[in-house]
Order: structure tokens, then sequence, then C-alpha cells
């Protein structure tokens, strides 16, 4: 199984190709903004670093989100129209699973925090591997009481851009301060799970408003 992954949801345009677990192929370019000009030659250029192309494909894997709302939607309509035309499934995969398993050997608690802005952070805590929140949007008081809460006893090791905001609750606390993620563990995650439709996953209300000032 060939697994083509996708990532604009965070601060980098990303594409991986995966073969049973096998890396082929990673590109990774740092970008806040710019995604959906660039995505498309940049997994041209991954499948070419393969040798592959797209007909080669077996599966499509995509975050979608939480992270960037702009950002989220381009990789997600990339992503199904390529399965469309290439009658491929397509996975969704969580942004801060696919953090929390760039560190899954990690002993005790693992937490990813993302930046959310307007006070808040993108939260969801794992051990040993396995989900112990479901991702949330918090503001960071809620997020740093929870984290005390499940860091009272053993290792603790926080990652994400929004660190930051919790280091200082868990001093012993091991902090791994990533700006984005490696599409090489949202293909394997995607590898494990049946095909369903993907669907964007936001944990709070864009900051758009509509005309004279007006809340979506």
């Amino acid at each position: 199984m060939i697994t083509l992954a996708l990532d604009t949801c965070l601060s980098a345009c990303s594409a991986a190709l995966v073969r049973d677990g096998e890396v082929l192929s990673r590109l990774v370019e740092p970008m806040s903004r710019g995604h959906q000009e660039r995505l498309a030659d940049l997994v041209a250029e991954t499948l070419a670093e393969a040798g592959l192309s797209f007909g080669d494909l077996t599966r499509i894997a995509v975050t979608v989100g939480p992270g960037s709302f702009t950002g989220l939607r381009v990789g997600l309509a990339f992503a199904k129209g390529l399965g469309a035309a290439l009658d491929l499934p397509v996975i969704g995969v969580g942004t801060l699973e696919a953090m929390g398993a760039s560190l899954a050997t990690a002993s005790g608690l693992l937490v990813a925090v993302l930046e959310a802005k307007r006070g808040q952070v993108y939260f969801q805590a794992f051990e040993q591997g396995q989900m112990l929140t479901a991702p949330a949007g918090l503001d960071i008081n809620a997020a740093g009481a929870l984290l005390v809460d499940l860091s009272r006893t053993g290792t603790v090791t926080l990652i994400g851009s929004g660190t930051d905001h919790l280091c200082a609750l868990v001093p012993r606390a091991e902090i791994v301060r990533s700006e984005f993620i490696d599409p090489v563990h949202v293909a394997r995650l995607a590898a494990m799970r049946s095909p369903t439709p993907p669907r964007p996953l936001y944990l709070r209300a864009p900051d758009a408003k509509r005309p004279g000032g007006l809340t979506p």
C-alpha cells in the first residue's frame, strides 16, 4: 500500500509518500501562507523524488485540523479532489493526533498543545500511544488546570506551538516546540484506518467576520 500524506493545517506545506511503513519521499516547507499555490507542485515533486506516478497511489491521507482554517480547507479540498480523480480513498487525520504520534514512544503523559490565539490552545493528551482526551479548544487557564490534573505523577512531555503557555505549570516536563507536523506520521496513522470520508475538525469559531462585523 502506498499512501500520499498531506498537511497544510499548520506552519508548513508538507507531503510524504509511505509504502507499508517505509518512507519513500518527504518534503516539508515551512510557510505561514501560500499553501494553495504550492501544494500541487509539492506533491508532484514528492512523487518525482520517489520515482512514482499518481497511478501508483493506493490511498490519500490529509490532516483535518485543528489549525489554520484556510490551510485546513486547502489540504482537504486538494485531497478530496485528487481522490475523486484517481478513485482512491481519502482518510482524515487530526493534527494533534499526528503530532502526538511523532512521540508515541515517550514514557508517561504526552500532551500536544497548539497555539489557537484569542487566549486559547488546542489540547489533546496521550499515554503509551493511546488517547486520554479528545481534541479540544480550551482557554489557557482551563488547559492548564487539565494539564496539572493529568500530570500529578510520572513523566510529562509537551509538544507543539502552544507549549509556552503551559510549560511553567509542569517544571519537570520535557518540551518539544514543534511548529509543524511530519507527514510521515499522518500516512502511518491513515494506513491503520478504514476509509471514511474526511471531515474538517473545527474546535472554535473562525475569526472571519461578515460585512458590518457580524460573526458568521
